[in-house]
């Protein structure tokens, strides 16, 4: 029996997030007060700690910051799909979001390799937003 792949769940402050990835769009939160864009999403700004946010519709365009190639599933339900790449990608606007890096080779992945964000529908409640790699050369 393959292990259940653990799935993110929605709080309050990350609906909003979890929402425009399912209708394919990428957001993050913006304070109103000190304009400060952030990620990962929640209640409080992490600059000024004020609560009032929006959300802002990223590029999803970006770079590689960090990234390792996964060779040894740290969950049962992962086992199949590894290798793969972890990656922290810093995106145009500035922020930086934990990813995937996908259709590519996970060896030929490099910090400042060039991405753009693609979305995974796992099924009917939950799509992943992951990146692949721009057919371009480094920054």
């Amino acid at each position: 029996m393959t292990a259940l792949r653990p799935m993110p769940v929605a709080t309050s402050a990350s609906a909003p997030y979890w929402d425009a990835v399912r209708a394919h769009r990428l957001v993050a939160p913006r304070c109103r007060r000190c304009a400060t864009l952030f990620f990962y999403p929640r209640a409080r700004c992490p600059s000024c700690l004020h609560d009032d946010l929006d959300w802002v519709e990223l590029t999803g365009r970006g770079h590689v910051y960090s990234c390792t190639v996964v060779r040894q599933a740290a969950h049962p339900a992962f086992a199949d799909h590894v290798p793969y790449v972890f990656a922290i990608v810093e995106l145009e606007e500035g922020v930086r979001m934990p990813t995937n890096v996908i259709d590519c080779d996970p060896a030929s992945v490099a910090p400042d390799d060039a991405v753009e964000v693609t979305f995974v529908d796992v099924d009917d409640e939950l799509t992943l937003p992951m990146f692949r790699p721009v057919l371009q050369a480094r920054r």
